[in-house]
């Protein structure tokens, strides 16, 4: 009894604690993204192979400046027991020593930047700098700031090769999923070009067949079996009306390589109201795409508002994304399509680049709609993060 007495005695102490924890999570969250600000980069390359030959142009030039001694001065002409001999001795030592201490931090700090503590990585730079020429500034011996310039120039190189490698990598990615999206399409239009031929032919059939057994009633006077027939044909007649149309889009998909459809989805349980997802497949079966975006990934299904038909999709994709482009969620990779815009300038948009639709404006958002019902019902709320226990 008395040690549950002293639980509930420490229980709001714990409570407090975690509340000032989470509180100082937070900060140390704000103060890590002010820290890392917005990146100006010094180079507008958008290669990655002249990234490489500036490092190695740099690196060249790197040995030639502590070759040539403009990496360390010293202003003393020191003697050690009369002798400067040994006191010149003495001075090449500090400097090796000097040198391969700072080039050690340098190399650690370059090895180590990312896109997220550039800042961190040169002040580290600067901040050995300045300590070591402290510890050997009474021999008159400190490393030169052209030396640190040339260290944080390779610094800002490295960083902005390896950002350049993510944007390729990422383009890369992009490029493979194109393939494999129009080589799929590619294989759904001839399939589908040789399912409508296929129908089409057996509806062909089916009426010349019927169209026979219709005039042999009509010649053999069997009056009920022509009606019959004549009901049959007719069914028959418009089906094969279908199939035709059908065998026609068919064989002009498969032809038309940039013919596609452009799409305009929303999930308001997975990124709130007034946003949207303007994207391009050109599958036969176009909502077999927004199924694939609705998958494990987000917790629910993608709603469809717009599924709009177009000889160049992908023009008229990017149309829509430099209308919107402004708007977007992601400012950083434009290949990520979700905007945050109203339908109503989606509406607007359309009819600004002659694209006269009628959208669904209204998202049944079911799953969602359903979830949120359930939890009015029971008083349930959303999961929180896992909190873990403080002496737990």
């Amino acid at each position: 009894m008395d040690v549950e007495h002293e639980i509930e005695l420490l229980r709001p102490q714990l409570n407090e604690l975690r509340k000032k924890r989470d509180e100082l999570n937070q900060v140390n969250e704000d103060l890590f993204f002010a820290d890392i600000g917005v990146y100006k980069p010094h180079y507008d390359w958008n290669d990655s192979n002249r990234f490489r030959l500036a490092l190695d142009a740099h690196y060249d030039r790197h040995k030639k400046f502590v070759k040539e001694g403009r990496a360390t001065f010293c202003d003393a002409n020191w003697s050690m027991g009369g002798s400067k001999r040994e006191g010149s001795k003495l001075t090449k030592d500090l400097t090796k020593l000097i040198l391969r201490a700072f080039n050690a931090e340098c190399e650690a700090a370059v090895g180590k930047v990312r896109w997220n503590n550039f800042k961190v990585m040169r002040k580290r730079i600067e901040k050995s700098f300045e300590t070591i020429n402290n510890l050997v500034a009474r021999w008159k011996l400190s490393l030169t700031n052209q030396y640190l310039q040339l260290w944080l120039e390779e610094l800002t190189l490295t960083h902005e090769h390896k950002e350049q490698l993510e944007r390729e990598r990422e383009e890369q990615r992009i490029i493979r999923a194109q393939i494999r999206e129009e080589e799929r399409a590619r294989r759904e239009a001839e399939k589908a070009k040789e399912d409508a031929e296929k129908a089409e032919r057996e509806a062909q059939e089916k009426t010349e067949a019927t169209r026979k057994l219709l005039e042999a009633a009509r010649l053999e006077a069997r009056t009920e079996e022509a009606a019959k027939y004549e009901e049959q044909l007719a069914q028959l007649e418009t089906l094969l009306i279908e199939a035709h149309a059908n065998s026609q889009r068919a064989a002009s998909m498969a032809e038309l390589t940039k013919a596609g459809h452009v799409y305009i989805v929303s999930n308001i349980g997975s990124f709130g109201e007034d946003v949207y997802k303007i994207g391009m497949t050109r599958r036969m079966e176009p909502l077999e795409r927004v199924k694939e975006l609705g998958d494990a990934s987000v917790p629910f299904y993608f709603d469809v508002h717009g599924m709009i038909f177009a000889e160049d999709a992908p023009k008229l994709e990017n149309d829509l994304h430099n209308l919107f482009w402004h708007r977007r969620l992601n400012l950083v990779n434009d290949r990520k399509e979700f905007f945050k815009v109203s339908m109503q300038e989606i509406v607007d948009g359309c009819n600004s680049v002659g694209l006269e639709v009628e959208l669904t404006l209204v998202a049944e958002a079911k799953e969602f709609r359903q979830s949120e019902a359930i939890r009015r019902e029971t008083g349930s709320e959303i999961p929180a993060s896992a909190d873990s226990s403080l002496g737990e």
